[in-house]
């Protein structure tokens, strides 16, 4: 194949395993080619966005990050999202189970970590401190499971759990800080990521082969991190809600302060 040319190959017998690999494109550039290379290099955002994430919460506090809790929580997320980048690439490469582990572990360090965000910033600092070691912990072992046991309930639930309780809090629950909408937003892309991913094959027929579901999937779910990276630098304290939180963490228990939260909306 000459330099520069492209190269579209049908589906192969991998696609039955690893349905994300609905075509193989194969780019030659200087002799070199990149199998899978849509599904490839559109995960080259995450990795972006994951390094700048993380960079910026060590800069001078640029998110501000008001509480200690939130600094690891969301080193934590942007580790998982600059890893998405490397971890899913390596697997597009080359499908198979082995490689998939390292596209699966990183989003679920992703997803585990927000959820313990979301318990800091509206529930409570100490508890949801504390729950980030653990459910980062329960999102390896649901991963670790799937591999020995072949069995994605638990993986599911990982993914699950954060896709009904981070909409739900954000709605319920009022913020510690502006611009608390970025949230649905980052929400909103993430669910027609997924929409995009169960449509696939269509997608990829629409578009007469050029692109394909997955493809844009990785695409919607990058924006997910960029919201929130929009979010942590434009936010800042609602103050009289913030001193209310404080108020109430001194004198009530985790129960009452849920009702405080509740009633202050």
């Amino acid at each position: 194949m000459e330099r520069g040319d492209y190269l579209l190959h049908c589906p192969d017998d991998r696609h039955a395993r690893h349905p994300s690999v609905s075509r193989t494109i194969t780019i030659s550039l200087t002799n070199a080619s990149i199998p899978n290379a849509l599904n490839v290099v559109s995960n080259f955002p995450f990795l972006v966005i994951g390094l700048i994430g993380l960079a910026l919460c060590y800069h001078g506090n640029y998110f501000k990050l008001s509480l200690q809790g939130e600094l690891w929580g969301w080193t934590c997320f942007f580790i998982g999202v600059a890893a998405v980048g490397i971890g899913s690439s390596y697997y597009h490469l080359k499908p198979n189970d082995a490689r998939l582990v390292w596209d699966r572990l990183p989003m679920t360090i992703a997803f585990t970590s927000i959820i313990a965000i979301f318990i800091i910033e509206r529930i409570d600092e100490q508890k949801g401190t504390v729950s980030l070691i653990p459910l980062v912990l329960a999102g390896v072992v649901s991963i670790l499971y799937w591999r020995f046991f072949d069995d994605l309930r638990p993986y599911a639930l990982v993914q699950f759990v954060p896709c009904i309780a981070i909409p739900l809090m954000a709605i319920l629950l009022p913020p510690m800080y502006t611009h608390s909408s970025y949230w649905l937003w980052a929400a909103a892309f993430y669910l027609l990521a997924k929409v995009e991913e169960a449509a696939d094959k269509p997608i990829y027929r629409w578009t007469h082969h050029i692109v394909s579901g997955h493809t844009l999937k990785h695409l919607c779910a990058a924006m997910v991190p960029v919201f929130l990276t929009l979010m942590l630098a434009k936010r800042s304290i609602e103050t009289q809600r913030y001193f209310i939180y404080l108020f109430c963490c001194d004198r009530m228990t985790s129960t009452l302060k849920l009702q405080c939260f509740i009633g202050m909306m």
